[in-house]
């Protein structure tokens, strides 16, 4: 199964569970999120992107949008089905289908779904839906290395860390990130990580 043959960027892709619901990241989102812009400063401090205002999150999204069309990305928007509202973005990116590869991040969640287990329903589906339905057999996280509380996460997921990138990217304050890189592997998918991650929401 070659992920060219399976990945398909114009097709929109839904991924469902008891908790949450994926699906493709469009234009009138900004309606849906726009109040995590005014209302949740916090979730944005270690964004690459800085988000102030409603022209910052319709930019966003926009961008997200655009590397859809150019095919190298493929964003979601986040349903939680507890709180009955959208909480969130995630995005496959840097997707290589030559190399059946890609990245798993710009992920953020409002305060709210914050170590409620969300986060274990959209990597479980996330994941299945990369290795088991397309074909992938490496998926990458990166994060700013000073962002403690996404690194673990991750890492309770079942990431391995494979280094730091000194100086990699530029914050919207002028200073420059560290980045850690993590990844999963097909292998490490099938072995242990879908058990892993399954049993943190069961």
């Amino acid at each position: 199964m070659l992920v060219q043959d399976n990945f398909d960027f114009s097709k929109d892709y839904c991924l469902e569970d008891e908790r949450v619901i994926l699906r493709p990241l469009c234009s009138l989102d900004a309606a849906e999120l726009a109040t995590y812009v005014s209302n949740e400063p916090e979730i944005w401090k270690y964004s690459l992107v800085a988000i102030h205002k409603l022209e910052d999150l319709n930019g966003y999204i926009e961008t997200a949008i655009q590397s859809r069309k150019d095919k190298t990305a493929y964003p979601f928007i986040v349903f939680d089905k507890q709180s009955n509202k959208y909480v969130g973005s995630t995005r496959f990116y840097d997707i290589q289908l030559n190399f059946e590869s890609t990245q798993l991040g710009y992920t953020w969640y409002s305060k709210e779904v914050w170590g409620k287990g969300l986060n274990a329903h959209c990597k479980y589906l996330l994941l299945q839906f990369a290795f088991e339905q397309m074909g992938f057999k490496r998926v990458e996280f990166r994060a700013d290395n000073d962002n403690k509380r996404s690194i673990a996460a991750m890492q309770k997921i079942g990431c391995t860390v494979e280094g730091v990138l000194r100086s990699h990217l530029p914050r919207p304050d002028g200073t420059r990130r560290d980045s850690i890189v993590l990844s999963i592997t097909k292998e490490e998918w099938e072995q242990n990580v879908k058990a892993l991650i399954k049993s943190q929401i069961a």
